[in-house]
């Protein structure tokens, strides 16, 4: 299949869609028509523009308001068509896109529909030109994609044919038996969108919140296995209309569109059982079995305290880098790295982002594997020199300019603590019976969240759970799980279009998007909490008035609230299944600690969040100088 994608997807100007579209590796490219007439310059320009970058124009669109119409509009909409067969001739295209008629003038019938359009491709055959029909899934008379064929089948012209829009197609919920059907060389376009489900009018739904293969909720490997059916090698576009990806990158959008649809024909590919033409077979997907460290970018100044507030945490020295001011912290199965050198990647994140995380690593199956796969799907590969006889540990960029290490068994990759790192002695790794990294949760800005979700669900053997909506006192969080069925590795993706919620605040401190805080496990919450005090970590204090409310909507033994109580501990309960969770304040740079128990609870105690994030903001205005 031949992939494009139109500039209506991109912000910025022509040239710039054009620039993004041709860095992002595409070969064609839809003019949306809007994009053209804001264009300073004729079509020949554009073309000379497309073409000089290696693009070719593959479809000029939309052509609206065409079928049924009466007359004298029905000569004015084929004089209309004229000019835009002049428009493609400068362009170098030769495919117009037509979408349903959804004109209050226009007229119903199937007939009328198809001696229409073959008079239209009759005009369009003389310019050596051709005429794809669109179902738009609210157009006037025709909205399902079996009568827009039933209008192309009855026409009966060579240059006539049909456009599959998936989002239109699928947001109806329309069977998809009848694609199977269609002829091959009938289907002149398709166009790939995915969306969240929503209870809206197909309308607002499709001209807001379209997005790319894999980051929305439509059966798009159903709809792929459908056209897959029918012999289909053609041209296969992405078409989307996203407030946030108008609000964000072009190049970075053009390059998540690129990869969602390397991502989508290779899963078409594994379950087909046969070659996609021009698409090379990608590494599996990436087995995480966990979490192999967290490395904090610190400075100087900052190393012993941070230091200290990990041992307070429970955590031992476990060895000190052999070339590097570089330490490596331990706690049950939990590895944290502090980077105070003064050169190299981590000093460099330290001078833009302050202390915080530059870095995670995560344990897969095959580590060599992932990373061509990363390159592949066009993430950005990373390497720095290293000293003799060190590990050189796979990596590729992650949010906000941080590190994603990859180490695995199988390459002797997890013997790096032995072979970077001089061993302290230390033997004693219970401390405050912490024992593994539970979720890693990152703050990033709004418009970047489907960028992330698509560059780990493409990456890894891991699945998205439904967006959740926290409120935060300054405004509304947006909240997205990723994870592997079996837990070990949980990802929480946060961001807001409000300037005033924790989580946009400390893209502030940040100077952009990062780890906020680390959830780490413990199989007593309550023995550990007592350690944590012990050593005098100061846990985040929650009101009175949760504990109330709790003692009434749980049902809990007067015993055990006031644990809770003593502890600063939340609780949330799904049938028999219990979480219990408790926080750090925040420390240097907006970064927190927190701390949960699982028994047998899958999820992150959303009911919480709120409590939470309202217990942060007090007292960080508390803390803040008179008149901020």
């Amino acid at each position: 299949m031949r992939t494009a994608i139109a500039t209506v997807c991109l912000s910025g100007t022509l040239a710039e869609k054009i620039e993004a579209i041709a860095a992002a590796q595409f070969k064609g490219v839809e003019i949306f028509e809007n994009d053209l007439l804001s264009f300073n310059g004729t079509p020949a320009d554009a073309r000379r523009m497309i073409e000089g970058l290696g693009l070719k124009t593959i479809t000029f669109q939309p052509f609206r308001d065409f079928e049924g119409m009466p007359e004298p509009q029905r000569s004015k909409v084929f004089a209309r068509a004229e000019r835009k067969f002049d428009v493609m001739q400068e362009l170098g295209c030769d495919l117009l896109m037509v979408c349903s008629n959804v004109s209050p003038d226009s007229l119903g019938g199937i007939e009328r529909a198809a001696a229409d359009f073959h008079e239209l491709g009759e005009r369009a055959a003389k310019r050596g030109m051709r005429v794809a029909f669109e179902a738009l899934s609210w157009g006037r008379h025709i909205h399902d994609y079996r009568d827009s064929w039933e209008v192309v089948r009855r026409a009966n012209h060579p240059a006539v044919g049909l456009v599959l829009d998936s989002f239109h197609v699928l947001a109806r919920g329309t069977d998809l038996s009848a694609i199977r059907s269609i002829p091959p060389e009938k289907i002149f376009l398709v166009q790939m969108a995915d969306a969240p489900k929503l209870d809206m009018d197909y309308l607002s739904w499709s001209r807001h919140y379209r997005c790319f293969p894999g980051q929305g909720d439509l059966p798009i490997d159903e709809f792929m296995d459908a056209l897959h059916a029918t012999g289909f090698d053609g041209l296969l576009s992405l078409e989307i209309f996203n407030d946030r990806f108008r609000a964000g990158s072009a190049r970075s959008v053009a390059i998540d569109g690129q990869r969602s649809l390397i991502v989508m024909l290779d899963e078409l590919r594994r379950r087909a059982g046969a070659a996609v033409p021009d698409l090379e077979a990608l590494p599996s997907k990436a087995v995480c079995t966990g979490v192999e460290f967290v490395e904090f970018a610190v400075d100087e100044r900052s190393a012993s305290g941070f230091e200290l507030t990990l041992s307070a945490l429970g955590f031992s020295k476990a060895g000190v880098h052999r070339s590097k001011a570089v330490t490596h912290w331990r706690q049950g199965d939990i590895n944290i790295v502090v980077n105070a050198d003064k050169e190299g990647f981590a000093h460099s994140f330290n001078i833009t982002h302050g202390t915080s995380v530059c870095a995670l690593a995560l344990r897969v199956d095959d580590a060599p594997g992932v990373v061509n796969r990363a390159n592949t799907l066009l993430d950005q590969p990373f390497q720095q020199p290293v000293g003799p006889g060190e590990m050189n540990i796979p990596a590729v960029r992650g949010l906000g300019g941080s590190l994603l290490y990859f180490v695995d068994r199988r390459t002797g990759l997890d013997r790096h603590w032995d072979v970077d790192f001089v061993p302290t002695g230390a033997d004693d790794f219970t401390g405050a019976g912490l024992t593994s990294v539970d979720h890693v949760s990152q703050s990033m800005h709004y418009e970047e969240m489907l960028t992330w979700l698509l560059f780990y669900t493409s990456l890894l053997d891991v699945r998205k759970t439904p967006v959740q909506t926290v409120i935060d006192p300054g405004g509304v969080v947006q909240s997205q799980a990723i994870e592997t069925g079996n837990g070990s590795l949980r990802l929480i993706l946060n961001a807001s279009q409000s300037q005033r919620t924790l989580s946009s605040r400390f893209l502030s401190e940040l100077f952009g998007s990062g780890v906020q805080h680390i959830a780490l496990a413990t199989d007593d919450i309550f023995a550990t909490v007592e350690r944590l005090k012990a050593n005098g970590v100061e846990l985040l204090p929650i009101p009175e008035n949760y504990y109330d409310d709790l003692e009434v909507r749980a049902d809990l033994p007067a015993e055990s609230m006031e644990r809770l109580r003593n502890g600063n501990i939340l609780y949330d309960r799904e049938g028999d299944a219990e979480y219990f969770q408790v926080y750090t304040r925040t420390l240097e740079g907006g970064f927190f600690f927190e701390i949960v128990e699982r028994r047998s609870y899958r999820g992150y105690g959303a009911v919480n969040a709120p409590i939470r994030l309202a217990s942060q903001t007090r007292l960080s205005s508390e803390t803040l100088p008179p008149g901020v």
